[in-house]
């Protein structure tokens, strides 16, 4: 499959994500409607953690196969456990440190006197992310570990239509566009009631959705096992530090019954798409 071809793919398979974008502009939904939302977040990016991780670990549970039946080293399984434990580490620990730096600029602001503190009050057009509303904040983490998943989607994409493999990378397009258009879901469930400009919102469709394109490029050119390992921990890592956030804000608001629901509805949505990129044979 030429070049062209595979990256008009890869835009299709990420361009899907603006479809959840007009959930973001919901004007002041009623409490209900904003638990059952963050709780249908909740359930999609559980479903990506367990999806990310299963393909992460897939490379050392060769390597370790191998090792058992006598045809490989113990090099390859220690190479892709490092990857794995600092992917991991990079995702998770890199979103705490990036979310203490706001906070201590936010801290800073307030202290700058009145015109600061009226600043931070309310969200600013270029004045910083550290001026964003709570909500604007956690949309903009889940693109980036939706994002660095993508990338990895993408890699599969690019390799399968380079080998020849059309049949298999048309299902993986139309699979992965699936899981992009609940992934949009996910990214816009915390800015309901927000009502951010259509502009904020497509530059998260972009970081969410667009690499997914650039992983279909660099698919096409080369295939490398340990780039998939290190974007997928990278996501899984982000995800993790998301939803611990996202279950923190489910917590508060005391509807158990409701936040149940969303999940499995969440967990649901995200294998039902998984499913048909399974029964594709990919």
């Amino acid at each position: 499959m030429s070049l062209s071809t595979t990256l008009l793919l890869g835009f299709i398979a990420g361009a899907t994500i603006v479809l959840g974008l007009p959930l973001g502009r919901l004007r002041r939904p009623a409490e209900r409607t904003r638990v059952l939302l963050n709780a249908v977040a909740i359930g999609v990016l559980m479903f990506l953690f367990w999806d990310v991780l299963s393909a992460a670990w897939e490379p050392i549970d060769t390597a370790l196969a191998q090792i058992h039946d006598g045809r490989g080293g113990l090099r390859a399984a220690l190479g892709y456990g490092c990857l794995f434990a600092l992917g991991l580490a990079v995702g998770l620990l890199g979103l705490v440190a990036y979310e203490r730096h706001l906070d201590r600029l936010t801290a800073r602001a307030h202290r700058g006197g009145p015109g600061a503190m009226a600043t931070t009050e309310r969200p600013a057009r270029g004045r910083g992310v550290q001026t964003w509303s709570p909500g604007r904040r956690l949309a903009l983490l889940i693109a980036v570990g939706i994002g660095l998943h993508n990338f990895a989607e993408g890699l599969a994409i690019g390799q399968a239509a380079a080998g020849g493999a059309i049949s298999l990378a048309t299902v993986l397009v139309v699979g992965f566009a699936l899981h992009n258009a609940t992934e949009g879901f996910g990214i816009t469930a915390p800015l309901a009631g927000d009502r951010p400009g259509w502009g904020f919102l497509l530059g998260l469709a972009a970081i969410g959705g667009g690499p997914t394109f650039i992983g279909t490029a660099v698919g096409h050119s080369f295939t490398s096992e340990a780039l998939s390992v290190v974007f997928l921990t990278l996501a899984a890592g982000s995800i993790t530090y998301v939803v611990v956030q996202l279950l923190g804000v489910a917590a508060r608001a005391r509807r158990p019954e409701i936040v149940a629901g969303g999940v499995l509805l969440g967990l649901l949505a995200g294998f039902l798409t998984g499913a048909i990129v399974s029964a594709g044979g990919a």
